[in-house]
């Protein structure tokens, strides 16, 4: 659920096809994107499922519509062991999280850079369930209102074999650098957001 009230929400939301529910909210009319501020969002993880497994990178871009206005990227020191598995898709080490801020520590930085701002990801329920889940453990309520662009993409262009980034990239000549890395995936995930 949206917390706050409906007029706090950024360039009133509620009024424009937003849904709230169980499933990511998405966009009922799609004429207006540049109407609103968007926080496009990719994380790296230790695993699949927000708790039993901890955030290893964040990257965050400010999008309004038309261009980047601000970016941020952080590894994350997790509490957990990085499985080998994951090592080698990202190519995030132990030791180059071992120096690195916990998330508590980067949380105000965090909701600072999504506050007012709807929440972008590919896949959007993976990002925002670690980040919902670690923000409550570090004693914060936080939630916004979501876009999924693998569901964008799919009412814009329907038919697509796979609707992946990666297959996305390719099929609109994306560039897309640093693959599974928090910084390379949300870059493309803005340059598919503006493509649509």
């Amino acid at each position: 659920r949206i917390s706050g009230s409906k007029s706090a929400l950024p360039g009133g939301l509620s009024g424009f096809g937003f849904q709230e529910g169980k499933t990511p909210l998405v966009l009922s009319d799609l004429h207006n994107l540049a109407a609103y501020m968007y926080a496009v969002v990719d994380i790296e993880t230790t695993g699949g499922y927000a708790a039993n497994n901890d955030i290893t990178e964040v990257a965050i871009v400010l999008f309004d519509g038309e261009q980047i206005v601000d970016r941020y990227q952080t590894l994350v020191r997790p509490q957990r062991p990085i499985p080998y598995s994951i090592q080698v898709l990202t190519g995030i080490t132990p030791a180059m999280v071992k120096q690195a801020p916990a998330f508590e520590e980067i949380a105000p930085v965090l909701l600072q850079k999504l506050s007012d701002c709807v929440f972008v990801a590919h896949n959007v329920n993976f990002d925002y369930s670690f980040l919902r889940h670690h923000f409550k453990k570090a004693g914060i309520d936080w939630s916004a209102p979501r876009l999924c662009t693998v569901r964008l993409t799919k009412k814009i262009v329907a038919g697509l074999s796979s609707y992946s980034l990666g297959n996305l990239c390719r099929e609109f000549d994306i560039p897309i650098r640093q693959r599974h890395r928090a910084g390379g995936d949300v870059e493309a995930t803005v340059r598919l957001l503006h493509y649509l």
